[in-house]
């Protein structure tokens, strides 16, 4: 018997979550097993590489200045455990509107952080150059306005 069109929409979305859900245990892996990131700098250094090439929103600069870099240690412990934990959310279907909400924020705040076009830029670049986040953002935001956990989760849904 053919599934009806909301079980195909709950699937897909399903599958929407778990892919987006694997790509933040990826991102979080290196961060956490490799201490470069965390403890030796590796942080900083993506700060600095924002602010000196440009890619920093011009009202970021001094959040990124004067706030993420003198406590960029326990913002990149944030950073790799944040991931860690909508990485396993969005795969396990567990607290999915929370991981969502912290996702949402963190897109942005990377976006805003490192895919400014430049002043002169039209209007367009600007979409171009934040697809790396703003993708994402969207995911998250679908996410939030749908039951994402109903199918494949421990939550408790339809399998």
């Amino acid at each position: 018997m053919p599934l009806s069109t909301d079980a195909r929409n709950s699937r897909a979305l399903a599958l929407l979550r778990i892919g987006v859900g694997l790509f933040f245990l990826i991102f979080a892996q290196y961060k956490i097993l490799n201490t470069q990131f965390t403890l030796h700098g590796g942080f900083q250094f993506w700060i600095n590489k924002f602010l000196t090439e440009g890619g920093a929103y011009p009202f970021m600069i001094s959040i990124l200045r004067n706030f993420v870099l003198p406590h960029a240690r326990p913002i990149a412990f944030l950073v790799a455990y944040g991931e860690l934990a909508i990485g396993l959310a969005l795969l396990l279907g567990v607290f999915v509107r929370a991981a969502s909400v912290a996702g949402l924020i963190y897109m942005l705040t990377l976006l805003f952080s490192s895919d400014y076009p430049g002043s002169a830029a039209p209007l367009w670049q600007y979409f171009g150059a934040s697809l790396s986040h703003s993708v994402f953002a969207l995911c998250f935001v679908t996410f939030l306005l749908a039951d994402a956990e109903s199918v494949w989760s421990l939550r408790g849904g339809k399998k």
